[in-house]
Parts: structure tokens; sequence; C-alpha cells
């Protein structure tokens, strides 16, 4: 319960269980108001409130890192009725039924701290504490209250909450208020002119009387409503600022334009020549010829001209010459000086970029191969055969392959026949001669280890193999063991670089063309080229913030492998794209990132799955592949001062 009195008066309270007796002037309670208010000051210099019941025990300050101001305040209780009013430059807590400490009550100044606080007033009115903040500039506040603290944080708005907050509330005027009843509105309109020094000029038109209550508003928000209320308009022309009926500004517009006109009519004409530096005065004439016909086609009517109509007047004519890059015009001298701004403000030197490229082609593979080649050969002589047409002992061979049997001369073997023998068997084996005769014969069998391999898989080409070999007269053993390990890295690195204007094309190429037969419609054939290139196409365009947009073609062509039918086929790496991109920052426009792996294993069936010793009847391979692409863009803006070196 708050009790407001109209002046100072003694007091005293008494509880009785669930009842509280305020008595007011009381003459014979005034002793009691004393003794307890006495009592009050005494606790609250001792720091001890436990009965005096709440209070303010600390008030602190601090400046936080976005250079806002802290204020903490500091309570004996948290059950405080507090309340905050913004008032303009001013913040004000209000907290009842609180005391505050003699040595609290003070002013802090806290300028040099720069935030938007200035000053921290704090002091005892009757039985409440009143804090005043004082601010400056534009801010906002946040208040909160954290058990026994209390906390008012103030910050300084950005540009971009201030444009915020104008769009929101169009009226950013020193406050004031304003309270009358049944006051002309010429006196208004004075103390409006007398409170923010501007000067007014109002219309003998503007009469009558209005009756306002405007408490803590803009100045201007206050002069718009009561303009609004009585039908009246302003016009500022300076630093004069003109009231009158909306119907009598309006009019004299429209006299305005129709005497202007009449001097536009009337006035000479004038020939000038504007000399046009960077643009192309075709371009600029063919703006102007286009904004005419598209307008004359709107308004239903018009002649196509040289001229526009928001540039020239109708009597203006405008001619080029290519030649000298200028512009002939024939205006008043008032449209002529528009063009001329005009002119001045569009035919400047466009900004230049620089783009940078940067194509990054990595191979890695790894290869390994582990195979094996052996063979084996032999010849022996066993007994007689008595079941053999044939004589004398017979010759057993073996060999890895069957072709290794095959008589050659490689190995020599030798018989010897007795006459006995040979008439025997006179005529077999291609043997003839006499009982006398005692002959050697000879028959060769090639050993070699090209036709006697029982196993070849070796490995083709290997970088280290291993043999082993044993050889005797009658049989042969080889083993080679042979491996293959490779581990390779390369990397291809382009990077194409082109220099061009803002929102202008350009493109690099380099690389070769390849010739293909293609058939005609008639059955012929003709040659045909088509780009395997490095190529770089782009179109930036600058933001008013120094970035850059820009439109992307980057592609790198190689010649691949050839088509059964002769001709070669393309490798294309290409991406297209639209990036934003800082001045002088890289991108990483894309990649592509290619992994292959081949296993592989070839082996005799069943021996090649035998542990350890099936490792000679099989060839073990392992191919990995990796490729990465990646592209990176760089583009720069050129500055103005280094074109002049």
């Amino acid at each position: 319960m708050i009790v407001n009195l109209t002046e100072s008066a003694p007091f005293a309270s008494a509880t009785d269980g669930n009842t509280v007796t305020l008595r007011v002037g009381a003459d014979n309670s005034s002793g009691i108001a004393n003794m307890s208010a006495q009592a009050t000051r005494a606790a609250a210099e001792s720091g001890d409130f436990s009965t005096g019941g709440p209070a303010i025990t600390e008030i602190d300050f601090r400046r936080g890192k976005d250079g806002s101001g802290t204020i903490s305040i500091d309570l004996s209780q948290p059950s405080v009725n507090v309340d905050i009013d913004r008032n303009s430059s001013q913040i004000t807590l209000s907290f009842y039924q609180t005391t505050l400490p003699e040595r609290l009550d003070r002013r802090l100044d806290v300028v040099d701290f720069a935030t938007p606080v200035q000053t921290v007033d704090s002091k005892q009115e009757g039985s409440k504490t009143v804090v005043a903040i004082e601010a400056s500039g534009q801010y906002d506040y946040l208040a909160y209250q954290a058990d026994g603290q209390y906390v008012v944080n103030i910050k300084p708005l950005s540009d971009a909450e201030i444009a915020e907050q104008s769009k929101k509330f169009a009226f950013n005027g020193e406050r004031l208020t304003l309270n009358f009843q049944n006051i002309e509105v010429r006196s208004v309109l004075q103390i409006i002119a007398e409170f923010t020094s501007i000067n007014l000029v109002a219309s003998d038109t503007v009469t009558g009387s209005i009756t306002l209550r405007l408490d803590n508003v803009p100045w201007d928000q206050a002069l718009e409503i009561i303009l609004k209320a009585k039908g009246l308009d302003k016009r500022q022309e300076g630093n004069v600022l003109m009231v009158a009926p909306s119907a009598e500004i309006a009019e004299q517009e429209r006299l305005q334009v129709e005497a202007n006109k009449q001097l536009q009519e009337l006035a000479p004409l004038e020939t000038a020549f504007v000399r046009i530096k960077y643009a192309d005065a075709r371009e600029v004439f063919e703006l102007f010829t286009a904004t005419r016909t598209e307008a004359g086609q709107a308004g239903g009517g018009g002649r196509d001209g040289n001229a526009t109509n928001t540039i020239l007047s109708e009597r203006g004519s405008a001619i080029v010459d290519e030649r000298t890059n200028t512009i002939i015009l024939t205006d008043t001298e008032d449209k002529i000086n528009e063009f001329r701004r005009l002119i001045g403000e569009i035919d400047v030197p466009i900004k230049q970029v620089l783009i940078e490229a940067r194509i990054v082609i990595a191979n890695t593979d790894f290869k390994k191969e582990l195979g094996a080649t052996w063979g084996l050969a032999g010849i022996d002589k066993l007994a007689g055969d008595t079941t053999s047409s044939a004589f004398g002992d017979r010759t057993l061979g073996f060999s890895g392959r069957r072709s290794g049997l095959t008589p050659g001369s490689g190995v020599k073997e030798s018989f010897t026949y007795s006459a006995d023998e040979i008439e025997r068997d006179d005529g077999i084996d291609g043997i003839a001669g006499t009982a006398d005769d005692v002959t050697t014969y000879t028959r060769n069998y090639d050993f070699g280890l090209g036709d006697s391999l029982a196993v070849d898989l070796g490995v083709s080409n290997p970088t280290g193999s291993f043999s082993l070999g044993y050889l005797t007269d009658n049989f042969l053993i080889d083993l080679e063991l042979s491996a293959l390990e490779s581990d390779g890295f390369g990397e291809i690195v382009s990077q194409p670089k082109v220099l061009t204007g803002d929102k202008q094309q350009a493109v690099i190429k380099s690389g070769t063309e390849i010739a293909y037969q293609k058939a005609t419609s008639s059955g012929a054939t003709s040659i045909e080229f088509k780009e395997a290139v490095l190529q770089l196409e782009v179109t930036p365009q600058i933001t008013p913030d120094n970035r850059i947009i820009m439109d992307l073609l980057v592609s790198q062509d190689s010649v691949g492998a050839f088509t059964p039918t002769g001709e070669p086929s393309i490798d294309i790496t290409q991406i297209k794209t639209q990036a934003l991109v800082g001045n002088g920052q890289t991108l990483v426009l894309g990649g592509i990132f290619q992994t292959e792996e081949v296993k592989g294993v070839d082996k005799v069936p069943v021996l090649g799955d035998i542990p350890f010793l099936g490792r000679l009847f099989r060839n073990d391979l392992r191919n990995v592949e990796k490729r990465e692409i990646l592209i990176f863009i760089t583009p720069k803006i050129i500055d103005d001062n280094l074109l002049d070196r």
C-alpha cells in the first residue's frame, strides 16, 4: 500500500495479528514516528537492516566488452517492489519501502568509462530509494532481478539498429509536452517554433483552435498531428518552414509547375558538346533513345527522337559523333546542365578484377604383384622290355609339359648295338649294318626350360626375381620367384589468370583442336575440329561492399585414349557455377575424389590353395589408383591508383 501525502506529516504504524494500522497526522504519535525514523537511519548507517526492513547494501558500476554499462544494485532482501521509468535520457529506478545507507547517498560520475551511462545518482526520498541513471546518445536497456541483486544493462545502439528503429518510428525530434485547451493553432505553431528555434511562416488562412495534451513526444510528431487535425500541410524551403492549408499548397505547386513549363517553352535553345570519357557515346545515346521511345509508347503517343522526357525537354535533341566519342546536345540551359550532372555520375571508369584460377590434379597409384615360375624335366634308362619289339634299354623321359619330351639338341643319349643285335633288329629304328659292325647311335632330347615349365605364373617385367636351378646329366629342375611393387605420385597444376572489367565477360584458353571426320546427310565426310583446351571464362560483378559475384566456367580437357575406329577421346574436367567471394580471398569451387582398387589372383586349381606351398602355384595382384581434382578461384579488385603507375 502506497499513501501519497500533500505535505509532510508525522505517522505511526502498529501491527496486531493480521492487522496493520497506519496513523498519519496524530500529534501523540510524533514521538513514535521520530523514534522509528531515528532507528531506521541508525540501522542504515550501521549496515544492520534487520529492524529497518529492505535496504540497498551496495551500488556498483562496470563496463562491458561491447561498450555497455552495467549498474548492479545489491538488496538486503529480494522481496522489494521496484518501479522503472524511462524519460528521454534518464532511467529512474524506485525501490519502495527501502532504505539507503548514508555512504551510498551520492552521485557516481562514470563518463570516463566511455559508455552511454553518464552518472548514477542514488538518494533517499521518504520511504523509497530512487536511483537515477543519466545516459546519452542512442541506447537500449535491459533490467532484471536475480535473487538479491537488481541489474540494469545499458548498451549503445549500432547504426543498423538505429536505422531499424527509425523505420519503426520516423520521428526523432527533441521531446516536449503540450497541454492546452481551446488554444489557437497559430499560438501552438509559435510555441513549437520557439521550442525548436526554427523559422516558421504561417499563412493567413491558418485559423481555428485546438485542444491537445501531448506528454513527452517528439516535436516533429506533435507538429504532424496538429497539421493533420486542422487539414494543414507544410513545406520547407531552406531553413524556413511554411504552413498552410493542404489545398492552398497544392494550388501553389501546380501554378509553379505551369510557370516553370512556360519558362522552358520560352527559354532559348543552346548547343553543348559533352565529351564522354570512359563510356561509349553510342551506348549512352541509345540509352536515351530507348528511354524516350518507351516513354512515348507508355503515354500513347509522342515522337521518336534522340532525347528523353526526363533528361531533355520536348524541344531538345541529341546526336552522336563516334569519332570523338561526343554527344552534341541542343536544349535549354537548365536541361543541358542537368544532362552534364547525369553524365558526371555515370561516366566513370569501371573497376577491374583480376581472376586467378588454379586446377590441381593429384594422382597416386600403388601396384604389388607376386608370382612363381618353375619347371622340371628328366630322362632315365629302364631294363629291356621283352614285350617290346625294340632291342636294348628303353628311355623314360618326364617334363613339366608334354612338349618337354620332344627330341632336340638339348641332352644327348647314346646307345651301342652289337652285330647280333643289329641282325635281329634289322631295319628297326632305321638301323642297318652287318654282323661285324658295332655301332653307337645317339638320340637327342630337349630339356629346355621354355618347353618344360610346370607352372608359368610369373610377373611380367618384374623389378626383382630370385631363381634356383638344379641340373644333372639326365635331370633338370628350375624355379624362379618374381615380384613387382611400384608406388607413384603425380600432380598437375594449371593456373590461368585473366583481367577484366566489372560486368565484362573475359575468356582465356590454351590447348589444341582435334580433327575428326563427320558424315554429312549426303553420305560424304567432312573434317571438323573439337577443342581440348584449358579454359577460364568469367563474368565478375563487384558489389557495394567490395565483394565479387562471378559467373564461372573453368575447364581442363585433354586428349584421352583412342577409340577402335581411330578417333581420340577427350577427358573432361569442368565446373560451371556462380560464386560470391571476398576481395583477395580464395574459394574452393569444387573437387572430385576417385579411388580404384583392384585385387586379382591367378592360380592352379587345388594346388594354389595349399597353405604355404600354394604360393608356388599362384600369382597375386593388387592395384590401387587414387585421383583427386580441386579447383580454386581467387579474385582481386585492382586499385585505381595502380593504373596510373
